[in-house]
């Protein structure tokens, strides 16, 4: 008769078929439960609808005058490839980003913070104050201050009126740029502010060290501070890349995309459809090629990201 191992206090034997407990697929189930709710509220509220419209894309759904709903494929998403005025509303979709968000907010805003470092407290409070006052604004009361400034009657053509320079109604002659000035302005505050928090990292001996190598003011913001803060450019022009891709309000305040479409974006030739000429199935088709518009951006800029970490 065999002698039987001693038991081990605290140690528990195998189990029946003789495979070994799992104590740790138990905790990671616990550890799940907290973040329960959270996935049950995004299945509910973001991936149900966005589902939902996923279908709508594909069917001649429309608010009235229609019998019923039918599945019509690729149809719309046909139709509006075939469209030169959703053509151009990409084209000025993009060109309202990169103009007002790439270059404009983003530079505007590392410009300002820059400065900010330079600059007396109570300037640099100042100018913390307008720029940031600009951005807490509503987007329709924005909207509603950049109107009276470029319409045809207002204050910058009396600014220029002063200064015996020629006026025009801006708002009918360079629709899609004095939009872009509008997003520029009201939206450079949010640039400002992460590029200053991203200042404050940079380390004060790096640029101690260029400034006695011989380095001027730009080569020491090329060659050292642009390096350091790399990671929160990249971040930051993602962030205003998705949220100007998404403006409506501004825009539809100042111009509602005229005069005619030149100033219609992609979201507002999305509302155009879907809610003035109540086509809602040919609307949520645009919608989701906004949506693939700011993935495209978001890979983009996640692929940087990658980057710069190998």
């Amino acid at each position: 008769m065999s002698a039987q191992a001693p038991a081990v206090p605290g140690r528990r034997g195998p189990a029946p078929g003789g495979r070994a407990p799992r104590p740790g697929a138990g905790r990671a189930l616990l550890r799940g439960v907290p973040v329960l709710p959270s996935v049950v509220l995004l299945l509910v509220f973001l991936a149900g609808p966005v589902a939902y419209c996923v279908y709508y894309a594909f069917t001649d759904t429309q608010l009235t005058g229609a019998t019923g709903t039918h599945f019509v494929g690729a149809a719309n998403f046909t139709r509006a490839f075939a469209d030169p005025v959703f053509l151009k509303s990409v084209l000025l979709t993009l060109v309202f980003v990169v103009g007002s968000a790439v270059v404009g907010q983003n530079t505007l805003g590392l410009a300002l913070a820059l400065l900010s470092e330079k600059a007396a407290a109570p300037l640099r409070a100042l100018t913390n104050t307008v720029v940031v006052g600009a951005w807490v604004l509503p987007e329709v009361v924005a909207g509603y201050l950049m109107y009276a400034f470029f319409y045809q009657r207002g204050s910058l053509n009396a600014v220029l009126d002063l200064l015996h320079l020629p006026q025009q109604n801006w708002l009918y002659t360079m629709p899609i740029l004095a939009v872009c000035l509008a997003n520029v302005w009201r939206g450079t505050a949010f640039s400002m502010m992460t590029y200053t928090a991203a200042l404050s990292e940079v380390p004060q001996d790096l640029v101690e060290a260029a400034e006695m190598d011989g380095a001027g003011p730009w080569q020491r913001l090329w060659r050292v501070t642009l390096p350091v803060i790399r990671r929160s450019i990249t971040t930051n022009l993602m962030l205003i890349t998705l949220q100007t891709l998404s403006v409506f309000g501004l825009i539809y305040t100042m111009t509602r995309g005229g005069p005619g479409d030149d100033s219609e974006t992609l979201p507002l030739y999305m509302y155009q459809q879907a809610f003035q000429n109540s086509l809602i199935g040919y609307g949520t088709a645009i919608a989701l090629v906004l949506l693939v518009v700011g993935a495209l951006f978001s890979l983009v800029y996640t692929r940087m990201l990658k980057l710069e970490d190998n």
